[in-house]
Parts: C-alpha cells; sequence; structure tokens
C-alpha cells in the first residue's frame, strides 16, 4: 500500500513552494529550444553555406564574387539608401505626430495612437496591394517607380516609427520642461535642449525598426516599383529561388546580417550617450 507523502508548510516554504516549480530556468527552457531550432540552427547553415562552394570546400570565393560584380555592389548601395531615404521621411512625419499624440491628457488620445497603429495588426502583403490599388486610381502607378516605392515603404513602416518616438515622449519627466521655462526658455528653446535630447532613444529605436526592414524588402519594389527597383533582399531571393545557389545567397545573407549588426551597435552607442545626457538634465 502507497502512503501518499504530506508535507508540512514550512517544508513547502522551505524548498520554495511554487516558486520552486515556476522558477525561471524551467521556464526559459521552450524559449531556448526556440531559439537554438529556428535562430542559431538556420544562422549556422547561412555561415555553413557562406563559406563553402557546391562541393563542400570551404572558400570565399563567394564574397569575392559578389564584391566583384558591380551589379551586386549596386544593389547593395541602392538598398541603403531607399532605406535611409524612407527612415528619414518616416522620421519626419513620425516625431510631430508623436509629438501632439503625447500631449494630449485625454482617453482620445489613445484611440488616436489606436488609428495609427492598427495597421500593424494588418497583413504586410494586404496593406501593399491596397496602396497599390489607390496610386493606380490616381494614375501614379509604373511612372515613378522609384517615387512609389519610397511612397509604399513610409506608408508600411510609418507606425513603426511612430510608436517608439511616442512612447518614449510619454514617458519623459514633464518637470524638466517645466524648469526649463522657470529658467526662462521659450517653447523653442525646451524643445530643442529638452524634449528633443530626451526622445532620441525612441528616435533611434525607430530609425532601427525601419532602416533596417527597407533594406531588403523587395516586396514593396515588386509591387509599387514593378520590379524596376533592385534591392539586396530581391537578390537573396533569386539566389535561393531561380539561380538555386544556396552558397551566393547564404554570403549575401551573411553581409546584411554583418551590416545590420554594426548599424545595431553603432546606434546603440548613440543611444547609450543619448540617455546619460538626459540623466543628467
Amino acid at each position: 500500500m502507497v502512503r501518499a507523502k504530506i508535507v508540512s508548510k514550512e517544508t513547502y516554504v522551505k524548498n520554495g513552494g511554487m516558486k520552486g516549480i515556476f522558477r525561471r530556468s524551467f521556464l526559459g527552457i521552450p524559449y531556448a529550444l526556440f531559439l537554438l531550432l529556428f535562430v542559431v540552427f538556420p544562422l549556422l547553415l547561412i555561415v555553413v553555406y557562406a563559406f563553402t562552394d557546391e562541393n563542400g570546400a570551404f572558400t570565399f570565393a563567394n564574397f569575392v564574387g559578389f564584391f566583384s560584380n558591380a551589379t551586386n555592389v549596386s544593389n547593395l548601395f541602392i538598398s541603403i539608401g531607399i532605406a535611409f531615404i524612407t527612415t528619414a521621411v518616416c522620421l519626419l512625419i513620425a516625431y510631430p505626430v508623436a509629438y501632439i499624440l503625447s500631449r494630449f491628457r485625454s482617453a482620445r488620445s489613445y484611440i488616436l495612437v489606436l488609428l495609427f497603429i492598427a495597421p500593424m495588426w494588418i497583413n504586410f502583403v494586404l496593406r501593399a496591394y491596397a496602396l497599390r490599388e489607390i496610386l493606380n486610381l490616381l494614375g501614379l502607378l509604373g511612372k515613378t517607380n522609384f517615387l512609389n516605392v519610397i511612397v509604399g515603404m513610409v506608408y508600411d513602416f510609418l507606425p513603426f516609427m511612430i510608436l517608439p518616438i511616442y512612447t518614449t515622449l510619454i514617458r519623459m519627466d514633464k518637470s524638466l520642461e517645466e524648469a526649463s521655462a522657470d529658467l526662462g526658455g521659450n517653447g523653442a528653446v525646451t524643445f530643442f535642449k529638452v524634449t528633443l535630447p530626451l526622445s532620441v532613444p525612441g528616435i533611434v529605436s525607430g530609425a532601427m525598426m525601419v532602416f533596417l526592414p527597407c533594406m531588403s524588402c523587395y516586396v514593396i519594389t515588386d509591387t509599387f516599383g514593378n520590379s524596376k527597383i533592385p534591392l539586396i533582399g530581391k537578390l537573396i531571393e533569386t539566389m535561393f529561388g531561380r539561380a538555386s545557389d544556396w552558397n551566393m545567397g547564404s554570403a549575401i545573407a551573411l553581409i546584411m546580417l554583418v551590416i545590420m549588426f554594426v548599424t545595431m551597435i553603432l546606434t546603440g552607442g548613440f543611444k547609450r550617450e543619448s540617455t546619460e545626457r538626459g540623466n543628467a538634465l
């Protein structure tokens, strides 16, 4: 006969109780397995393919072949240029919008924020085709491919710029602005000396959320630019698809990852600097 073991309250608490069951180390196991299977393992495959040829031999020929091809290099710079222009336009539109929304003090502001963020919940491709039909009705589609691509990029990625800036502005200590006003600073001085520096972390976060995806978002160029605006993401898709050259495709993808990684490191440094400056104020 099996006897049930009765544990006293003191022993239960001593062993951690329910906390012992729901420790962070145990709760992190599913997330760790997910990262290993769907992040780390695919990245390792990309690295292996990038540094090997079709026979599996180690080589740097994939990287040499990419940088020695003028078309590939031009596609890379075009991708960076389009991403930079899109990020700049999104910032010019998003900052005033986020600033105005952060000044509202009623429940109406949350409704307005929801209207700007709602497009993020809609399928990316559906939003692209919806705007494409609007441009088609206006007779603009196909006439200015580059401008159409920029419009499509801004339309799809603008909410990703508004949200981080808005979040930073509403969390900002308003007493700093009041202190600036008490010291004689007018609205412009307060904005450029207090508000803008303190909102730099939100600007950086929004810029990264827009700039990095824009470099490889070939769906927009196919939809609005009739595939006439080359992006590096389209080249990667071609290598893995029609060309069936996984080695070169992996090399290009690895180059993109390095560029994104370096960009994140640089902007992370700017973010820390802006945070320290804000704390000093």
